[in-house]
């Protein structure tokens, strides 16, 4: 076991941050939200598919949603080409290459397939762009994806596979959000910042004769369109046996009482923040709790210390903590006046929140 684990532990080290969030999730069998600037979602969403390709060697579609996003859309943009014998299976698979990643744009596609179609199935990874802007009917049709692991079409019904990952892609310029149980769903939050690089996609460029060379940051041009990146890797940087190898390991990695109520600790304080004014659910509880035990092994551990406790936290809550209004500020029950509770919190954030918090709980020794 400790061999594995440094095994894994030297993989990660490699890891971009996209590519950790992916693993993070893979391994834990939950899903994510990523955010990045408008500007960039083009260039990100390659990156996450060739991220799927050639890091995990697991096929993806892409669904550009919007407000006129349909539900058969939807439900016909997550199919990609079945050619994996051993998709529904723990065994890793043979024959990955032969996978192809494919673009799907909803609010252009023609003529669907039908879901009747032999040799179609949903694809291991689902990057959802712009997701926040469709209709609520589609958001919870992907609600059901996420806790059924399946999708009913009009004539058939579509499991989803062993290794599945949906990531909401949305743009941190928007101020439209989820839908509440939805975003509710979402294991982890992470803000790419573009100063950290699309290693994959520029390696990717690098290798085309008629693109010149890119920058250690990629920028969004009119070259950088949509096109099906077809990067299925025979031999990925992390198989299926080490997912399966990291997920084992998370079963048996042991919380001392003293973390286990540190924890708790942070929760309590974070519900009783006089900024906050839900998002503390118990399904964030459950999320940050399995989140800690991920995050031991990719670091050589059997056990969780605090440092990685308040790394999660910093994950799970973002996309779920509401910040309260000056009205419904609780200290305005007991006479406070509006105007210094106004001034109190003008200017305060989910991440100051959640930094306060880390700071103010006592660390366990």
């Amino acid at each position: 076991m400790d061999h594995a684990v440094e095994r894994v532990a030297d993989k990660v080290q490699t890891l971009s941050d996209l590519e950790l969030a992916a693993l993070l999730c893979l391994v834990a069998e939950q899903h994510a939200i990523i955010e990045a600037h408008s500007s960039q979602l083009d260039a990100l969403t390659q990156e996450l598919q060739l991220i799927a390709g050639s890091v995990f060697g697991l096929s993806s579609t892409v669904l550009e949603c919007s407000e006129k996003t349909t539900l058969d859309a939807f439900g016909n943009g997550l199919l990609v080409e079945d050619e994996d014998v051993s998709y529904f299976t723990s065994s890793p698979s043979v024959n990955r290459d032969q996978e192809n990643a494919s673009i799907f744009r909803l609010s252009h596609r023609r003529s669907p397939k039908s879901p009747l179609e032999p040799n179609r199935k949903i694809a291991n990874v689902i990057i959802a762009k712009n997701i926040n802007l469709s209709h609520h009917q589609v958001q919870t049709q992907a609600l059901e994806l996420i806790r059924g692991k399946r999708i009913f079409t009009r004539t058939a019904v579509h499991p989803a596979p062993k290794r599945f990952l949906f990531i909401a892609l949305l743009a941190s310029d928007s101020d439209i959000r989820l839908t509440p149980h939805l975003n509710n769903q979402f294991f982890i939050s992470h803000y790419h910042n573009i100063e950290d690089g699309l290693p994959n996609l520029q390696e990717h460029r690098s290798l085309d004769d008629d693109q010149a060379s890119i920058s250690s940051v990629v920028r969004p041009s009119s070259s950088m369109t949509f096109a099906p990146l077809r990067s299925i890797a025979k031999t990925p940087l992390l198989p299926q046996d080490d997912l399966e190898c990291i997920t084992k390991i998370m079963a048996d990695v042991r919380i001392s009482s003293e973390v286990f109520a540190y924890m708790q600790n942070l929760i309590a304080f974070l519900r009783l923040h006089r900024a906050v004014s839900g998002g503390i659910s118990a399904l964030a509880t459950r999320h940050f709790e399995l989140l800690t035990r991920a995050l031991a092994p990719l670091h050589g551990l059997d056990y969780v210390p605090p440092s990685l406790v308040a790394l999660a936290a910093r994950k799970i809550y973002p996309h779920r903590i509401i910040l309260t209004t000056p009205e419904k500020e609780r200290s305005m029950q007991w006479g406070s006046s509006i105007e210094a509770v106004r001034e109190m919190l003008d200017g305060v954030t989910v991440d100051d929140v959640i930094e306060d918090v880390v700071h103010q709980v006592e660390v366990p020794l």
